[in-house]
């Protein structure tokens, strides 16, 4: 049995990792996963570039920031397996709330209509901004905050205060009053909910549907040198995945997922989630997805998103060499390496245009078919990854 060191957060979405030990997944290709609960992304980061862990649960964003020397460390992580699809929401708090439901009262119903309202009471506020936090800088969750507030008319940069606080005491703060809101994954927004310190005032999966959350990263050397384990690995979880998605699991899955030594909330809450029901907004379309959609392939246009991101808002220049260096951290090559012998159905290319598809879309594939989309942002952009530069000009 060959032992792999992986590492998680209590959070949704790292059930693949911990189902694909508690499920027999991995044992069945040979491997003994031993689970390290981590207390941050940065811990993560860190224990993964010394050689403390192997492989670990991810912020998608986090490897390509690595790997630009944008992290204190330089071992290169590279990503070959995505560990699903969408999972976060931007909750605020009930005093902020209620200011927005007095401006709109379905301020709720879009991430449009949320972000006016927002917008007209960051404009107005006298006093302190308003404080968000977000569970890392380099994470889809602040680009996805920042993102959704500019385009709603509200800088990031000025109108309001980001700052980073770890996924499970995201609550504590929003009910000690040292933040008015965050953006974070499951089951962190619901527990905010239960405290009744918070609301859920929208959704990842509305600002950008079947967008990227949570990867595998594995440090690149340690690939090289294991190349037959990390094909193992990515086969486990390839089925770990689909058994997760399957929703006549979800009751096992929310129990697994609520002991103390992984999530560590109520089953009951982690249920609904896997359901795709969040408290106040009832069923969500496309919340969180394992497996359906090609969630598990590692996309490099989503490696060049968050590159976009990255420009946008200065934290590195472009450069071509900086955008192959994003680019090379996603590495569908080692997924289509492991999984065309169990003939999985494969993505022809690397990478796609986001947010083009308005419905679920049936596309031919290596070995068999794939259904992708809807992918859209809420603001009608698309994002082209051959068009990089012009996509950031675009941005006022």
């Amino acid at each position: 049995m060959i032992k792999i060191r992986a590492g998680f957060l209590p959070l949704l979405d790292s059930a693949i990792l911990i189902a694909a030990h508690e499920k027999g997944f991995a044992k069945g290709e040979g491997l003994e996963l031993q689970l390290s609960r981590e207390t941050s992304w940065a811990n993560i980061r860190d224990r993964l570039s010394v050689g403390q862990l192997d492989v670990a649960q991810m912020l998608a964003p986090l490897p390509v920031a690595q790997n630009l020397g944008l992290s204190p460390l330089k071992n290169r992580i590279i990503v070959p397996f995505a560990l699903g699809l969408g999972g976060n929401a931007i909750t605020v708090s009930n005093e902020v709330f209620q200011k927005l439901h007095a401006i709109d009262r379905d301020c709720r119903q879009t991430p449009t209509r949320a972000g006016a309202a927002l917008r007209q009471l960051v404009h107005q506020r006298l006093g302190p901004k308003l404080a968000f936090a977000v569970v890392h800088a380099f994470s889809s969750h602040a680009y996805e905050l920042r993102y959704w507030l500019s385009a709603c008319g509200i800088d990031p940069r000025h109108d309001v205060d980001i700052t980073i606080v770890p996924p499970s005491l995201m609550a504590d703060a929003l009910t000690g009053g040292a933040i008015d809101g965050f953006c974070v994954g499951e089951p962190w927004n619901s527990v905010a909910v239960a405290r009744e310190s918070g609301t859920i005032l929208t959704t990842k999966s509305a600002i950008w549907r079947s967008s990227p959350e949570k990867v595998l990263g594995v440090a690149e050397k340690w690939a090289e040198a294991n190349a037959e384990s990390v094909d193992a690995l990515l086969l486990a979880l390839h089925r770990t995945a689909l058994w997760c998605q399957d929703p006549i699991h979800h009751s096992e899955l929310a129990d697994i997922l609520s002991r103390d030594i992984y999530v560590g909330v109520s089953a009951r809450a982690l249920q609904s989630t896997l359901a795709c029901q969040l408290p106040g907004l009832g069923v969500v379309p496309d919340f969180v997805c394992f497996a359906d959609r090609a969630a598990n392939f590692p996309w490099q246009s989503h490696a060049l998103w968050f590159f976009s991101q990255m420009v946008r808002w200065n934290e590195i220049g472009f450069s071509a060499g900086a955008a192959e260096v994003a680019r090379s951290t996603y590495r569908p090559d080692i997924y289509r390496r492991a999984l065309a012998k169990a003939g999985v159905a494969l993505p022809g290319g690397s990478s796609k245009v986001e947010g083009t598809l308005t419905l679920p879309t049936r596309l031919p594939a290596l070995g068999g078919e794939l259904v992708l989309g809807p992918d859209g942002f809420f603001d009608g952009r698309t994002f082209d990854p051959d068009q990089i530069e012009s996509y950031i000009s675009s941005f006022t």
